[in-house]
């Protein structure tokens, strides 16, 4: 008997069966936000808020990463050329710039989308220029400015997880969820062995639990297991390109149909690594 084989989509490595690149792919938001798919005129509306606001549009930044995720979703005939998504369209798109208390000269700027928060960066208030090259500096995770915790604009393996938790997390756990949070547990923590009390042990257990039970409604759920799971892991690092593949294998041979699960683990993996990846 013979499986169809995997269809291989961007650069060779993505996590496919066509599924667009949605805002809970590349950026830290919940609720029916994380659903949407990233659209050409949502980029378009972000391009411009950050022209008004900065005076140019950051490299790396969010509506850098919009035009990205928005021209790979409309080359792939996913999207149109024109096409807004709902609720960026009706909510639209804002930028805040605050002066951050202890760092005179420094203003904390922070990108939302309907409403949720995409970016957050420090820039130069006395250069004037904006997020320029050498006005806007990077903000390491966890670095407290003033009282407001930020983020860094590279994605890591537990964000990726949680990532995968808020798309996906209404589905049932199955054993390819598992092995690829397996996977993505081992090349965080550098270790090649299941963590007792772990994510990955938390995975398995419920996944195998599922098999018993008949009701999905019963069974634990990918966003049970996942919520959280950047704090619960014992160690954390950005998401690469390797890192991705790993998964996106054990999820695949641990999958009746060979298929990574749209939103799930291995295809926020690389949505991640590709995120992390760009310039």
């Amino acid at each position: 008997m013979s499986q169809e084989q995997p269809r291989r989509t961007d650069q060779g490595w993505g996590a496919g069966c066509d599924q667009p690149i949605k805002y809970g792919d590349v950026f830290p938001v919940a609720g029916d936000l994380a659903g949407q798919t990233i659209a050409p005129r949502d980029a378009a509306m972000m391009h411009a808020a950050e022209n008004r606001a900065l005076g140019l549009t950051p490299k790396g930044g969010p509506a850098s990463v919009m035009e990205s995720a928005a021209t790979r979703n409309e080359q792939r005939g996913l999207v149109g050329h024109d096409q807004f998504s709902p609720i960026p369209a009706n909510q639209g798109v804002s930028i805040t710039q605050t002066e951050i208390h202890g760092l005179p000269g420094q203003r904390l700027v922070t990108e939302f989308v309907a409403g949720q928060a995409v970016g957050q960066y420090v820039v130069d208030a006395e250069s004037g220029d904006g997020g320029a090259p050498g006005g806007r500096r990077g903000v390491e995770r966890g670095q407290s400015l003033g009282g407001v915790s930020s983020w860094t604009d590279k994605m890591t393996i537990g964000e990726a997880l949680e990532a995968a938790g808020r798309a996906a997390g209404d589905e049932p756990i199955e054993m390819s969820d598992a092995a690829a949070v397996e996977a993505a547990e081992s090349a965080a923590t550098g270790l090649n062995t299941v963590l007792r009390g772990g994510i990955a042990a938390a995975a398995q257990s419920a996944a195998t639990l599922n098999a018993r039970i008949t009701r999905d409604e019963d069974k634990t759920k990918l966003g049970d297991v996942l919520q959280d799971a950047a704090m619960r892991l014992l160690d954390d690092r950005e998401a690469t390109r390797v890192d991705a593949e790993r998964v996106v294998r054990a999820e695949m041979r641990n999958s009746p149909d060979v298929c990574v699960r749209p939103g799930g683990v291995a295809d926020s993996m690389v949505s991640a690594a590709r995120f992390n990846q760009e310039p």
